[in-house]
């Protein structure tokens, strides 16, 4: 007698079993458990809908509406062991019939739902095609190995300085260096001050402004919250500043900090048709491959 799953609402509840099977995933994905419990705990707190398959007590897939733009646009994610593909596609049916109603909810006509997979993911993505599902980015995670030794506060480019987020005042400014440095990127949306403070959630001590001759110029926010390295979240540089070297400076200067907070890895996510140029920064920067990421994209009608 096969065992039944139940499908249920999610909670923060549920985050130690929602990490357990997420780092199942990542042993099955990228070869080593990377989530670490704070997390899904934050992801479930500020998550608008999540879901959880469970079957004899194990929670086997798991599913969540992450954020909802007023012009139809949701972000979902989505887990699944492999051999449960069927509780998959209950969590993903239930993601997008409310993909659907928020949109609707926005005065949208279709909502256009993206989803971000292991290019090689537990999900069988057939299930993804035949539900009209397609990719439309690429994402590659780079990584590298940190030491003290090896890396050295750098010392910062002529007329550079570098502060970190201290008041409210340097936080505001990071989220306008925010807005305004990936305004053209893929998939941005813009967004207010606590609106963006809600879904970034800013590490504040790891979060740098860097200012040229007096005018804030570009921003690097990261966070150590991460299993298995510290991570890079943002780093963007305003357009009329770029060829300074406060790339290569901000990048270098979160190397010699997560080293000296004993790290021995650092990562990011690199947009693979970035037009700035970053991925051949990263990799110049002694950056390599770890795991690329898919964005999948369907658009529902409402």
């Amino acid at each position: 007698m096969e065992n039944e799953t139940g499908v249920r609402a999610a909670t923060t509840e549920d985050a130690e079993a929602v990490c357990a099977l997420l780092n199942a995933v990542d042993e099955i994905e990228i070869g080593a458990p990377e989530t670490a419990l704070g997390e899904v705990e934050e992801d479930l707190a500020k998550a608008r809908d999540a879901w959880v398959a469970v079957e004899d007590g194990r929670t086997v897939a798991y599913a969540a509406i992450l954020d909802a733009g007023a012009d139809g646009a949701v972000d979902i994610d989505h887990y699944v062991l492999p051999d449960r593909q069927d509780a998959g596609l209950r969590l993903l049916g239930l993601a997008e019939a409310r993909s659907r109603e928020l949109a609707a909810e926005a005065g949208a006509d279709h909502a256009v739902v993206h989803l971000h997979l292991n290019a090689n993911p537990t999900l069988d993505t057939a299930l993804l095609t035949g539900r009209g599902w397609r990719t439309v980015r690429r994402h590659n995670v780079l990584t590298r190995p940190i030491s003290p030794e090896a890396d050295p506060h750098p010392e910062p480019p002529a007329g550079v300085r570098l502060r970190p987020c201290a008041d409210d005042a340097d936080r505001r400014a990071a989220h306008r260096l925010h807005q305004e440095t990936f305004v053209h990127h893929f998939d941005f949306r813009p967004q207010g001050y606590e609106e963006w403070l809600r879904q970034v959630a800013p590490d504040w001590p790891l979060v740098w402004i860097a200012s040229v001759d007096g005018i804030d110029a570009a921003v690097l926010i990261t966070r150590d919250d991460r299993e298995g390295m510290g991570w890079i979240r943002t780093l963007g540089v305003r357009e009329d500043s770029r060829g300074r070297g406060l790339a290569g400076h901000l990048l270098r200067h979160a190397f010699a900090t997560y080293a000296r907070r004993g790290r021995d890895t650092i990562g990011l996510g690199v947009d693979t048709e970035n037009i700035t140029g970053a991925l051949r920064l990263y990799e110049a920067h002694g950056m390599g491959l770890h795991y690329a990421v898919d964005t999948w994209e369907v658009r529902l009608a409402v």
